[in-house]
């Protein structure tokens, strides 16, 4: 599975907030739900991001092993 934990504290890091991403960056409030869900988003949505936040992919996302192997 693909896990944006480290968006949120690269988030906390940089200073920027959802709120700020949705009002001053013009981000969905579903695609944060689904980042948050931990769900799938698109390479568009992950590019945005690293704009955003001044950052490379692997910095806001990384793969982790499924518990059940898949």
């Amino acid at each position: 599975m693909i896990s944006y934990e480290k968006l949120w504290v690269i988030m906390k890091q940089k200073g920027i907030s959802q709120y700020a991403l949705i009002k001053n960056y013009g981000v969905s409030p579903a695609q944060i739900t689904r980042l948050k869900r931990n769900e799938g988003v698109s390479t568009h949505t992950i590019e945005m991001f690293c704009k955003i936040l001044d950052c490379r992919v692997e910095d806001i996302m990384e793969y982790k092993k499924d518990e059940d192997g898949m």
